[in-house]
């Protein structure tokens, strides 16, 4: 997805609308419910359902490379977006995890956070698309290669 000339990837909104709703609906049954332990496991699965999607709306964009003659990776988490150069990026790569029974493709980037090593994983779910695709964009910005 494209915004401005930076490139964007985050979980579509139309799913993060999904989960609210959810949220929404068992707080309600929550409310409803007469019996003591149904309370509680239900407002517990509300409780984590309006968690994750805050979790979700607060990452939105989950990583965006700002291109240019210097390109950046930026990626945002909980606690606000970290910024890194090519330099930074040590390692980019695409490992298919069994889930399921399925094969599912996820993005793999090892980074260089301040002298620490960072892995950083993203699935289709964080990135709205298939995590393939935007390995591809990373290795046509050089923040990635395929060797």
């Amino acid at each position: 997805m494209r915004t401005d000339s930076a490139l964007t990837w985050s979980t579509r909104t139309p799913m993060l609308v999904a989960v609210t709703v959810g949220g929404v609906i068992l707080t309600g049954a929550a409310v409803l419910s007469t019996d003591g332990a149904s309370r509680l496991l239900i407002g517990l699965a509300a409780t984590g359902l309006l968690g994750f999607a805050l979790l979700g709306y607060r990452q939105r964009p989950r990583l965006t490379i700002i291109p240019g003659s210097e390109p950046r990776l930026v990626v945002r988490s909980l606690t606000g977006p970290s910024e890194y150069s090519r330099d930074q990026i040590i390692r980019a790569r695409i490992v298919s995890y069994r889930r399921l029974g399925r094969k599912n493709p996820m993005l793999e980037i090892d980074v260089d956070d301040n002298g620490t090593e960072r892995l950083l994983i993203f699935g289709r779910w964080d990135l709205g698309t298939n995590p393939e695709d935007v390995f591809d964009t990373l290795v046509e910005h050089g923040l990635a290669s395929l060797a």
